[in-house]
């Protein structure tokens, strides 16, 4: 069996088989020079507590195919313990600025290394040229108490710090804080564990107290950054939250927040480029991974789409979708390809959301997603362009049916396209799309595209789009209105009384 070899850092390396199969694939075995390293079946392969600077013959095996290839681990300046600069690991003492110390005093192109144990620790900065390892049994576990957190200021000068939903907003530094990062690894076997079920950033979480809620990492223009193999869990808020970042790799990642927690995105990549988020697996309080540029204030004086993302592998979990689109994405989200992932137990699927308001630049085009599995998701596909976010969010602009003049905050999704999907234990719909009447949405194209509802008597109507005087739905199979052009090529529905497709105000309407 063939495979690709995503990454290497000094301390890790990631492999992806190479293969049309869904998150795994038949049993195989990886070597490292004559060594078993691995034995599974994952796609993708996250092998750590490597040497640096030591050449590797990686040897898979599936049956009795064989593949090889050789690399070799980057080399470090030097290697540092965070014990030898004091800190103790014991979950007892505030471990904040003996790991700074170790982060700080890191010569460029070195490691910080973090053994076995359990470190208490408030917000710590990280820099350039900087690799951060957290061993196997590392857990660093963020302070409870929020005036051990230092806050950054929302904007200075021409320069956004700190951002909350969108905007620039003054905010507690994240556990994990990187601005204008450059060649930046953090990975491992540990846990980065935001320690939020004990504190309260959950209580009254739209409530801004001293500053707004921090994440488990913020990664604000940074550029060149690998993240491997970790475990995030119990953020604050967003959990992983990459801002104006480009040349981001999320690789092999777990993500883990309590089904309640508010507000506890997994990981939101917003106005970054170039994304790759591989193997990675997501269960969370909310969307698992949700993409986005700013609202319109942040589009119209720092404008940068989010485009270039790639998401393959991954499985995501529970929360209120598995990928969304918006709302804060002003300014535009180009060229996002999902496939090879599977979906389980989310309310939605693909989630495009966004609303009147978030212009100047909110185009949404180039979105495709292929070759997925949908287990338990009760609404796969779904587009809203009257999403009720916001203070004004209810307000006659946000929520008006009939036609508005088209202006510079006109929002414009423009194409979308899905493929290959089988989804089984569907409840509400499995597309269903609320175009503007002033701006419809532009493609949307079907194919080759099997839902099985679940049996009447186990469905509740669900609230499939969040917008005012909008029913809910249960058993629908197509409800579209406002679509220049739709497109459902060999698509099936089977369940009881699933309702005939709906379609209204769409201009192309092509089925085969």
């Amino acid at each position: 069996m063939d495979f690709e070899v995503r990454t290497v850092t000094k301390h890790s390396l990631v492999l992806e088989m190479d293969n049309t199969s869904i998150v795994t694939t038949a049993p195989f075995t990886v070597s490292l020079n004559g060594t078993k390293a691995y034995a599974g079946n994952s796609n993708v392969v996250t092998l750590t507590d490597l040497a640096q600077d030591m050449e590797y013959q990686i040897e898979v095996m599936q049956g009795t195919e064989r593949t090889s290839r050789v690399i070799r681990t980057k080399t470090e300046t030097c290697l540092l313990s965070v014990s030898d600069f004091g800190a103790k690991g014991d979950g007892k003492q505030d471990d904040t600025a003996f790991l700074q110390a170790a982060i700080s005093a890191c010569p460029a192109g070195g490691t910080v290394m973090i053994p076995k144990g359990t470190y208490l620790s408030g917000p710590l900065f990280l820099k350039s040229h900087l690799s951060l390892y957290l061993a196997e049994g590392a857990v660093l576990l963020g302070k409870t108490d929020r005036t051990a957190y230092p806050v950054l200021p929302g904007e200075r000068g021409n320069r956004v710090l700190a951002t909350w939903e969108g905007e620039p907003n003054d905010s507690f530094a994240s556990i994990l804080t990187a601005i204008d990062a450059t060649d930046l690894v953090i990975e491992g076997q540990g846990i980065v564990d935001g320690n939020a079920q004990n504190a309260d950033w959950w209580v009254k979480p739209k409530e801004r107290r001293i500053a707004w809620r921090p994440n488990l990492l913020f990664l604000n223009g940074c550029r060149e950054v690998t993240i491997a193999g970790l475990t995030f869990r119990n953020s604050p808020s967003w959990t992983l939250h990459p801002f104006y970042t480009d040349n981001l790799k999320v690789l092999g990642v777990t993500i883990q927040n309590p089904p309640d927690s508010p507000n506890t995105d997994g990981l939101d990549p917003e106005s970054c480029k170039d994304v790759l988020i591989l193997g990675v697996r997501i269960c969370v309080g909310d969307d698992c991974i949700a993409i986005k540029s700013g609202k319109a204030a942040m589009a119209e004086r720092y404008p940068m789409a989010c485009e270039g993302l790639t998401i393959r592998n991954c499985i995501f979990e529970r929360g209120h979708g598995s990928v969304t689109i918006g709302s804060e994405a002003a300014g535009s989200v180009r060229n996002v390809t999902v496939s090879q992932c599977r979906f389980d137990g989310t309310d939605r699927g693909l989630r495009i959301k966004t609303r009147r308001g978030r212009g100047p630049h909110c185009v949404y085009e180039n979105i495709e997603f292929s070759n997925i599995e949908m287990t338990g998701v009760a609404m796969p596909v779904t587009v809203n362009m009257f999403y009720f976010c916001d203070l004004d969010g209810h307000s006659e602009y946000v929520q008006r049916r009939d036609p508005l003049p088209v202006d510079a905050y006109t929002p414009f999704v423009k194409s979308i396209k899905a493929s290959n999907i089988t989804c089984t234990g569907v409840e509400g719909a499995l597309l269903c799309v609320m175009g503007l009447p002033e701006q419809p949405v532009g493609e949307i194209e079907l194919s080759n595209i099997s839902a099985s509802f679940l049996p009447k008597a186990q469905r509740t109507p669900r609230e499939v789009l969040m917008m005012d005087n909008f029913p809910k739905m249960e058993g629908t199979s197509i409800f579209a209105r406002n679509v220049s052009r739709l497109v459902l090529n060999h698509v099936s529905f089977s369940g009881e009384d699933i309702s005939d497709i709906s379609v209204q105000d769409v201009k192309e309407f092509v089925r085969s």
